[in-house]
């Protein structure tokens, strides 16, 4: 042990569909408990760790970023496979790294990032998949790919997403940049991306509604145009339920030298 702090910076996954979100709870059933008391068990220290996005009861995580500050000395393969013997089958860590703290400009999981990136899986079919649930959104009736894909391009750029925008939510402002969104579809099933500097609370759920509700044809796609510039959350479609929800990966700068992995969702044919 040395008492210079050091900073890691792990890369984290996670099925979320048992767990009550990223953030710690009272009853310690969250990710950020699970993990917390991991690396407690594998460095006999307590860790207090900071996320890049916190996540609801029931999104997943193909790679969330954390990090924590620790004064111990360990090989970065030491940190992945040592604490992940402390994980249940629905968390890991897929890689570890640690960041210069003496540049004069600190690395922050959350500070640091320039942008995120969501997947959103749906599955389109008249009866529900045993085989999906939990992972992949579900929609009985049939969906206009082409449709969504019209009303997408209506958010893209920066607006204020107020329509979109949960009422707890606690950001200071709800103007956004919204960098991408891409609608695809293979077979019964729908890949949503959206990618934007930073997201609203259940932003994204509530924008996969509303093309919900232009897919099906109950809405023409200008009238997710109507729905942004109206501001207004009782315009827009309800919460989509959390179970295709998946946070893909943080943009940071190169100079960090994060080894993050490409983005691939287990349930996206190639």
């Amino acid at each position: 042990m040395t008492n210079q702090s050091k900073r890691i910076v792990l890369g984290v996954q996670y099925d979320g569909a048992n767990w009550r979100g990223w953030q710690t709870q009272p009853d310690g059933h969250t990710v950020q408990d699970r993990l917390e008391a991991a690396l407690k068990s594998f460095t006999l220290l307590d860790v207090d760790t900071m996320c890049a996005g916190r996540t609801d009861t029931g999104v997943h995580a193909l790679e969330q970023v954390v990090h924590f500050d620790t004064p111990l000395e360990r090989d970065m393969n030491s940190w992945v496979r040592g604490v992940n013997t402390f994980l249940p089958p629905s968390i890991a860590i897929r890689w570890a790294t640690e960041v210069p703290t003496d540049s004069g400009k600190d690395f922050h999981a959350r500070f640091s990032a320039s942008a995120r990136q969501y997947q959103y899986v749906l599955y389109n079919h008249p009866v529900r998949s045993p085989m999906m649930a939990g992972r992949a959104g579900w929609v009985f009736r049939p969906l206009s790919l082409e449709r969504m894909q019209q009303a997408a391009r209506h958010l893209i750029g920066q607006h204020d997403f107020s329509a979109f925008r949960a009422a707890q939510c606690q950001a200071n402002s709800p103007v956004k940049h919204m960098q991408m969104i891409t609608v695809e579809q293979r077979g019964d099933l729908f890949l949503f991306t959206l990618k934007a500097n930073a997201f609203l609370h259940h932003m994204v759920r509530n924008i996969l509604g509303s093309l919900i509700v232009v897919g099906v044809g109950n809405q023409p796609p200008e009238w997710i145009k109507t729905v942004l510039d109206g501001r207004d959350r009782a315009l827009a479609a309800p919460t989509f339920m959390p179970d295709g929800l998946y946070l893909a990966k943080i943009d940071y700068d190169p100079i960090w030298s994060l080894p993050q992995a490409p983005v691939v969702n287990a349930l996206w044919p190639d």
